[in-house]
């Protein structure tokens, strides 16, 4: 089989143009990103043309329990591309191609094991999610018919991952558009019915989801088998070493969950306002993680393939850009949302909550140079695949800012928002210095540091 080749790491063009590379390499990073969250909002544009309110609270209910569950299962294609990237390093393009051929084998019986143990717990689930009545039970119809796009959905993280870790960005940025333009018309004929099909409401929408991820799924497998290869025989591809990985990255990101979910939770008790401004803050925070996610994974595949060729200076380099193009960023970030606060207000935010938005959105916009180095330190470090190490910074972080947050709530501040986006700065600020000090000057075991 037709496998992708790169070059000698002293050929690699990043060593020559590293800020074009690192761009070149990041755009489509983006656009791929970028891809699901306008999907979502066109999925919401939909359901909420349909009677009442219960729609949109059960397509919400919904889309929260699956990324949930499916951003648990995250590690098939963080794990896939640091692997590759450092097989293909180490020119050993045949481990390469068992590494994605068991991340999909994997992915595919996750997602067919997900299928069978969830379907039991659908109701507990809405329940947990606070799902009654009505919305109860669209809630339901939406996971039960989501259920049967799991294994695809998981298959397409593996692949994502395997093509990022041989530095083809473009193959996920076409296949993830692909996936959302299929779902938008696929919506619009089967929540509404068009045609011969019926109107099914959010039971569509979950169809149109499920039916264009199996598509998404049939196409990256066809392009990674033409480009990389697949492979029956996954002995030796280290499904321990995957399974740990996965393990720590599982771990990490429930204490991502959990950490925020506590923030969800304070603000929304706090006030009906502070739960409107701190909602209106937190989608505009997501929305901006994508761009910093793009130099994180972009990252990833360049400091994997040169630690496995052996070049930790042109790894540690990697590290370097990452960071200033991330703080770069961050600053451009800051700047708009000082000077976009007013549309943002206009855009998201109630009257009523316009008091307690703005100390808080002011708070998050001077944090963002600084707060971007920790998307930017988990990239690198994905890529040395030093996950056991993120996964205690984390429970670092998590643990301090958790207690923090819990003091601080008891003691009722003025301004709870404030304090909430503050401990959130400071989460972020722990793991961004750890992430630093990996790497300049390499605090203990660590991957990039020199060795003299």
């Amino acid at each position: 089989m037709k496998t992708m080749h790169i070059g000698s790491a002293d050929e690699h063009p990043f060593l020559t143009a590293p800020n074009k590379t690192l761009i070149q390499l990041a755009v489509p990073v983006l656009f791929a990103l970028v891809a699901e969250p306008l999907t979502g909002l066109a999925d919401t544009a939909f359901v909420a043309r349909l009677p009442g309110s219960e729609p949109v609270a059960a397509l919400g209910i919904g889309t929260v329990a699956f990324s949930s569950i499916f951003w648990a299962f995250s590690f098939l294609g963080i794990g896939t591309q640091t692997e590759i990237a450092q097989a293909v390093g180490r020119g050993a393009h045949g481990q390469a191609i068992k590494v994605v051929s068991l991340a999909a084998l994997l992915a595919a019986c996750i997602g067919c094991a997900l299928m069978l143990l969830a379907y039991p717990a659908l109701d507990m689930i809405s329940g947990v999610l606070g799902a009654q009545g009505g919305v109860g039970i669209l809630s339901w119809e939406y996971m039960l018919y989501r259920l049967f796009g799991a294994p695809a959905v998981l298959v397409v993280v593996a692949c994502f991952g395997a093509f990022r870790g041989v530095q083809d960005m473009r193959t996920p940025m076409y296949v993830a558009v692909g996936i959302n333009v299929l779902n938008v018309i696929l919506d619009w004929l089967l929540i509404f019915g068009v045609g011969p099909f019926p109107a099914m409401g959010v039971g569509g929408a979950a169809i149109a989801s499920s039916i264009s991820q199996w598509c998404g799924a049939i196409w990256a497998l066809f392009v990674v088998s033409r480009r990389l290869g697949l492979t029956v025989h996954v002995y030796g591809a280290g499904l321990a070493k995957l399974m740990k990985i996965g393990g720590d990255l599982f771990m990490r990101t429930g204490m991502v969950l959990l950490f925020l979910g506590l923030c969800t939770r304070y603000a929304n008790q706090t006030g009906a306002d502070e739960g409107a401004a701190y909602q209106a803050i937190r989608q505009f925070f997501i929305f901006s993680a994508l761009f910093l996610d793009a130099f994180a994974v972009t990252g990833q595949s360049l400091v994997g393939y040169f630690l496995g060729a052996g070049a930790v200076s042109h790894a540690r380099r990697v590290a370097a850009v990452v960071c200033r193009w991330s703080v770069g960023t961050g600053v451009c970030m800051c700047i708009a949302m000082l000077l976009g606060e007013q549309g943002v207000v206009w855009l998201l935010v109630p009257p009523t909550a316009y008091e307690v938005f703005g100390p808080a959105w002011l708070v998050v916009a001077l944090t963002q140079p600084i707060g971007s180095l920790s998307f930017a330190t988990d990239g690198i470090h994905w890529g040395t695949g030093d996950f056991r190490y993120l996964r205690n910074v984390m429970f670092i972080a998590v643990g301090l800012s958790f207690g923090l947050l819990v003091w601080m709530a008891n003691v009722e501040p003025g301004q709870m928002l404030v304090v909430i986006w503050s401990v959130t700065a400071l989460w972020a600020f722990i793991r961004a210095g750890f992430g630093l000090a990996r790497v300049w000057p390499g605090i203990g075991d660590a991957p990039l540091a020199v060795r003299t």
